[in-house]
């Protein structure tokens, strides 16, 4: 199964140490959406910005042990479009939160976000974004 991941779940050490390896890993993006950091980070829709991650292939298992821990629980998948940096246009699954769940702020979490951000080599015009929730 496709997934986006556009939080620290981009981080695939991360992922293995819960028991989620991946074979098929790439970074894309989504248009229309932005990345909203509150406690925890989100995607809203929000026409013409991009918002970055990693698209993996990944068992509907993986998935469900995943998003079954008390921390996500309240993230709804999604259907989304993600580029790729081929051209390519791949459906994929993606969790976000609902509306009433996006509340206050988290700048430790947007430190240890930009820091996968950079790494993985996304845009200057997303990393900014991010790292104005670090202040």
């Amino acid at each position: 199964m496709k997934v986006f991941f556009y939080g620290l779940f981009m981080d695939v050490d991360l992922l293995a140490k819960q028991g989620v390896v991946s074979e098929s890993i790439s970074t894309g993006w989504v248009n229309d959406f932005a990345l909203r950091i509150s406690k925890r980070a989100t995607l809203m829709r929000k026409a013409g910005d991009q918002a970055y991650g990693v698209l993996m292939d990944i068992s509907s298992s993986e998935l469900e042990a995943l998003y079954a821990e008390d921390s996500v629980a309240d993230y709804v998948p999604e259907t989304l479009m993600v580029n790729t940096q081929d051209g390519t246009k791949i459906e994929a699954v993606c969790y976000n939160l609902p509306q009433e769940k996006i509340v206050g702020e988290n700048k430790e979490y947007a430190q240890l976000l930009l820091a996968l951000a950079l790494k993985l080599g996304f845009p200057d015009s997303y990393t900014v974004q991010i790292l104005r929730a670090t202040q």
